[in-house]
């Protein structure tokens, strides 16, 4: 059985580079990032990539669910996608692959063609002078268009209010978006760490779905 001894990060600082390795792509920070094509799967098959996956609950349920899909989870703190990678042996899931890296740098430089994409409750640095630093923007959706197949769909997910009217601004912005909808209840969506913590505390969600035009 795996543990969490089993995956470190093999090299120091200075060596540092992106490396794939058994179901896991390692993406350092403030490094020469080049376009790359990465053998993320074996198998063949239509792929959907889930962002901030946290402890990796609630894209792991869908890839048990749908085997026939390649599913990917970006997040980018090393020790919650390690928790995401032990799932998938822990559990059997071979169509889940884990990505450890900034969501941007993913995006922009090695996420294969997608179907799907979901972001599941990003950070959304409340404090207004940090506002910058969200994830949902006009140069991150720009990104996300170039992975995502025509018609393809993004649905956002998130307890924050402004940063829900931030996102439909952004989206917005960039006419390639359209907005299917925006929902407070979605009972059959899934469930996450998150997703559980802000419903015991009462949270109003926001479910936004876009599709590429």
């Amino acid at each position: 059985m795996k543990t969490a001894k089993d995956l470190k990060i093999p090299f120091t600082w200075e060596q540092r580079r992106p490396i794939f390795m058994d179901r896991f792509f390692y993406i350092p920070s403030h490094y020469d990032y080049k376009q790359e094509t990465i053998p993320f799967f074996q198998k063949t098959q239509p792929i959907i990539i889930e962002y901030c996956s946290g402890n990796g609950q609630w894209i792991g349920d869908r890839a048990l669910q749908n085997p026939e899909i390649n599913w990917i989870a970006v997040d980018k703190r090393f020790e919650r996608a390690r928790k995401v990678w032990l799932k998938t042996y822990r559990e059997n899931i071979p169509n889940l692959t884990v990505v450890c890296g900034e969501a941007s740098t993913f995006t922009k430089f090695y996420a294969p063609q997608a179907e799907e994409i979901y972001v599941n409750f990003p950070d959304p640095w409340p404090k207004l002078r940090h506002a910058k630093n969200r994830l949902i923007q006009v140069e991150f959706l720009n990104d996300l268009l170039k992975i995502l197949k025509p018609h393809g769909r993004a649905t956002c997910v998130t307890d924050d209010a402004t940063y829900a009217t931030q996102m439909m601004e952004e989206f917005s912005k960039c006419p390639e978006w359209k907005k299917l909808f925006h929902l407070n209840q979605w009972p059959d969506y899934g469930k996450s760490f998150f997703n559980d913590l802000w419903e015991k505390r009462g949270r109003t969600f926001h479910y936004l779905s876009f599709e590429k035009i």
